[in-house]
């Protein structure tokens, strides 16, 4: 397994709009970035992956851009960005950007352009189709709701938006396109830039001829992803970006790909293929909807499930490829209040959550907040909202099909994107620190008890249990580059496994539930030295490591020589 820098790195996202507001107009912004940077250095992290900063209508949060080249003005401007840039760089920090080359937004100038007419340059930019039957070219549905299609009569046609209308597909079957972003890409790169964070990168590729897609229930819209995820020219174009721009770079690149399997991953990511370092994949994060549904039909976790996704990903990316961690994004609601318990043991189960997540192989990637504990929120009224899929569906749910408006409240705050947007909770102070104006959304109510100030005075905080964390991978080989290994993995509340690299042995004990179940495990005996590396309970030194009763929501990580 070959060593790189990325491999060790702990990476934290910030979503500029929520992070922290410098000049009081109620957005976070590149200013208030700088503000916090020698927070993120005492926290430990590596790199900083920086959502959207670039210009943009806002019509979804900066991933509609209008200008690939340009600072968007509610963050600052690009003297900013570069302060920023070389603000990081002097602590050490790297800087990943996003690149969202699926689609542009409409008023894009490629865009503007290409509806002008049929014959226009830019025309071949995007996905243009005329109508069948006088509706539109298929039945594909928006990730967002409703039809995957927009009409524009300036051309009686009708182009491809996967997303929402104001994000128009790129055509990537045009040369030209292809050559725009490499161009782009190399322009951020030569600004200093450490790699990229490529949005829905596996929706580039779409099989030819766009076909309707099964729709035995006769619905209006149905998804066609069969028809654009990891497509038939995906590693063509990805190994052509590599060529053309990242192999001449010592870049870090993650793929967000939704409906990725192990085997495609190591596809995308094995070093002989040249096409990315690692992908995010959304597996562990779907075992909490129903099968074959959307995400907001709801089940209860079962751990086995998620043992068995992230297990499968360990095993099968050992040897070739490697992995991206995560539990929290700007798109996931906040785990400790999904998979933890955000009431009597939220801060025990965090910690928790982040041992089981930082001890797999993989490199770890944390979301603002997550830090120190930051819960859902649960806002009263749907008019307190701000995200576009949220406020769509609900749309779309209570006119259109009736649905019970309490129902539909309930799976948004289980799994609505604004759980992760609300502004990060810097202090007690009013709008918890983040603005002395009015904040674009709502703070949670909780920030008066949950709160960055807080967590860095008390020693025995979430906050300083990740600082432990990261700093024990890097003085741990055996935890970025040992073998793992599943324990017990039937167990409903246990979550267990070993890490080995050479001597030295990793024991992961993480309990995921407010109960009391034995570890049990064949230690054979034959490490008879062990020391507790972590543990978010006091550990007794003297309990055998073969058998011992866990607390709720207890983690310990032992390591045997």
């Amino acid at each position: 397994m070959s060593r790189k820098w990325w491999k060790e790195a702990v990476v934290y996202q910030i979503y500029p709009r929520s992070f922290c507001d410098s000049n009081g107009d109620g957005v976070g912004d590149i200013q208030g970035i700088i503000s916090k940077l020698d927070y993120l250095k005492e926290l430990g992290v590596d790199v900083v992956w920086l959502s959207p900063v670039y210009q943009s209508p806002n019509d979804d949060n900066g991933y509609d851009i209008s200008d690939y080249r340009d600072i968007m003005d509610e963050f600052g401007t690009m003297a900013d960005w570069e302060e920023m840039l070389a603000e990081m760089h002097k602590r050490g920090i790297k800087l990943i950007m996003d690149l969202v080359v699926n689609h542009s937004s409409d008023e894009h100038a490629w865009f503007v352009e290409s509806r002008k007419s049929k014959d226009n340059p830019y025309r071949d930019y995007y996905i243009w189709r005329p109508g069948k039957d006088g509706k539109e070219p298929n039945n594909w549905e928006a990730a967002f709701s409703g039809p995957a299609w927009n009409y524009d009569e300036t051309t009686d046609e009708y182009y491809l938006h996967l997303f929402a209308k104001k994000q128009p597909d790129l055509n990537w079957e045009n040369p030209k396109v292809r050559e725009e972003v490499y161009d782009m890409m190399k322009f951020w790169l030569d600004k200093g830039i450490d790699g990229f964070r490529m949005d829905v990168i596996n929706f580039i590729s779409k099989v030819d001829g766009l076909p309707d897609a099964p729709n035995p229930e006769g619905k209006k819209y149905v998804s066609g992803h069969q028809y654009f995820m990891n497509g038939p020219r995906i590693h063509e174009f990805l190994h052509e970006m590599n060529k053309e721009v990242l192999s001449q770079y010592d870049v870090m690149t993650v793929g967000e790909m939704p409906g990725v399997n192990p085997e495609e991953g190591k596809m995308y990511t094995a070093d002989e293929r040249e096409e990315l370092n690692m992908v995010f994949q959304f597996e562990h994060v779907d075992l909490d909807t129903q099968p074959g549904k959307n995400k907001w039909h709801l089940k209860p976790l079962d751990l086995r499930d998620l043992k068995r996704s992230l297990g499968k990903w360990q095993v099968e990316l050992e040897d070739a490829g490697w992995n991206s961690l995560y539990w929290n994004n700007h798109d996931q609601p906040r785990i400790v209040s999904r998979f933890g318990d955000d009431k009597e043991y939220r801060e025990i189960s965090a910690k928790m959550l982040a041992t089981c997540l930082h001890m797999m192989k993989g490199t770890p990637y944390i979301y603002q907040g997550e830090e120190f504990g930051m819960t859902n929120v649960r806002f009263e009224s749907i008019d307190q909202y701000k995200d576009i899929e949220t406020l769509n569906m609900y749309n779309e749910r209570v006119h259109e099909y009736g649905d019970d408006p309490e129902d539909i409240m309930t799976s948004i705050y289980t799994k609505g994107r604004d759980n992760a947007r609300t502004p990060v909770q810097w202090d007690e102070s009013e709008y918890a620190g983040f603005t002395t104006g009015t904040p674009w959304i709502e703070v949670n109510p909780n920030y008066k008890e949950i709160n960055a100030k807080a967590a860095v005075a008390d020693t025995n905080s979430i906050f300083h249990y990740y600082r432990k964390l990261i700093q024990l991978r890097k003085e741990n080989e055996v935890m970025v580059y040992g073998k793992f290994e599943m324990l017990m993995d039937e167990h409903p509340e246990v979550f267990a496994y070993t890490r080995t690299l050479g001597n030295e042995k990793l024991l992961v004990v993480t309990n995921f539930s407010g109960n009391t179940p034995m570890f049990e495990w064949e230690s054979k005996g034959e490490r008879s030295n062990k020391e507790v590396l972590i543990s978010n309970y006091e550990v007794n030194l003297e309990e055998e490591i073969s058998s011992f009763q866990l607390k709720p929501w207890e983690a310990r990580v032992y390591k045997l020589v």
